[in-house]
């Protein structure tokens, strides 16, 4: 080896904060930096870059917004070189094609953590079948594969002849997401009642998390329940059209909408009910942050989803794309205290036995040392 800690290049395509994002920040913390040494590449600046470099993480910045974006793929390359990296990680299909090349070139491994598919069942034939190509491409030219879910790696096997990958659900520290290290009364700050039951939504506003259907369903349960209120927090490009169906729909005074927060365990601390009607999903990180908080889970039956939610036992489960499905849930749900307290008990029972970041970390840690010895 180059050096007797490995040195891992983790890739992501963007510092701005998200799922993948999260994993990484999670993984890079716990990295055992006795026998491992991380450097993070990012093709975005961001907030997730600013906090790595605050630890003193190194961090790299090669910007672009393209998937294989061959123009950067000679600094990948030259950076690869001058760091002496060892094994490189990509999180997710944009940062796998652009790193492949180079790492290839360089007889680099390459472990690729599929946190969510490019392909999606909502897309056109031409541009699923465009998508499904890709991710054939880079899935068979990487070393090693990980799916965060069973229905992760089905959905690899189904669509794509060959694939092979192995399982390793995400982690969560629960030093930083507990119920017991809430810093500040975010419901004071932003004027919500402490009486009130408040929903809370924190993702991209984006057509797969869902953010209409969200305030639609809300305004349907509001009617029935006038002590509810709604948090949404995050960006994106439905954000506008979001707050505008708010206003349309006459219950903007009951929804406060918020742009992304780095204090999520705050904001999840105020929430007593979270919800997450995504049309797809690889492993939600954003649910799995708030079953850690112990808040009662809403989310749709896509994907990886259901292996996290079992339905009236930890949570509730929706079909996914009917706002009208989530409108009943947060009805019955807000009616009935005891059972917000049970699924806020039993879901953070599931996440911490079955959801533990040191778990997580060890398991990559095996990985990234059995392909390193071969």
């Amino acid at each position: 080896m180059a050096s007797a800690k490995l040195r891992v290049l983790q890739c992501i395509r963007q510092g701005q904060v998200g799922g993948g994002e999260s994993h990484l920040l999670n993984l890079v913390n716990h990295l055992n930096r006795d026998k491992f040494e991380p450097v993070v590449l990012s093709f975005t600046e961001g907030p997730m870059v600013d906090s790595l470099r605050a630890k003193n993480v190194k961090c790299f910045v090669i910007e672009t917004l393209r998937p294989f974006d061959v123009s950067v793929w000679k600094k990948v390359k030259e950076l690869m070189i001058s760091e002496k990296i060892d094994l490189v990680h990509a999180h997710g299909t944009r940062a796998n094609s652009n790193i492949s090349w180079a790492a290839r070139s360089l007889n680099i491994p390459i472990v690729y953590t599929i946190h969510g598919w490019s392909f999606h069942p909502d897309q056109g034939f031409l541009l699923k079948k465009f998508r499904t190509l890709s991710e054939k491409y880079l899935t068979s030219r990487s070393t090693l594969n990980i799916s965060v879910s069973a229905a992760n790696k089905l959905s690899g096997e189904t669509e794509i002849k060959g694939f092979k990958s192995v399982i390793v659900n995400y982690g969560i520290d629960q030093t930083k997401f507990s119920p017991s290290n809430v810093q500040k009364d975010v419901r004071a700050e932003l004027g919500i009642p402490a009486d009130k039951t408040l929903v809370v939504f924190i993702a991209r506003f984006t057509l797969q998390k869902q953010p209409q259907a969200v305030v639609k369903a809300f305004s349907k349960a509001v009617k029935a329940n006038p002590d509810l209120h709604l948090l949404m927090v995050g960006d994106g490009e439905l954000k506008a059209e979001t707050v505008a169906l708010a206003a349309e729909l006459g219950v903007n005074s009951s929804i406060t909408f918020q742009s992304f927060r780095l204090d999520v365990p705050d904001v999840l601390g105020a929430a007593d009910i979270f919800v997450l009607p995504s049309l797809w999903e690889g492993l939600p990180i954003g649910l799995l942050e708030a079953m850690a908080m112990g808040k009662a889970i809403i989310a749709s039956s896509v994907d990886g989803t259901p292996e996290v939610i079992r339905h009236d036992q930890n949570g509730l489960l929706v079909k996914p794309g009917s706002w009208e499905d989530l409108g009943d849930a947060i009805v019955r749900l807000s009616a009935d205290k005891d059972m917000i307290r049970t699924f806020q008990q039993r879901a953070l029972k599931t996440l911490s036995e079955e959801f533990n970041v040191n778990n997580m970390t060890l398991q990559i840690e095996d990985l990234y040392q059995k392909i390193c010895k071969n």
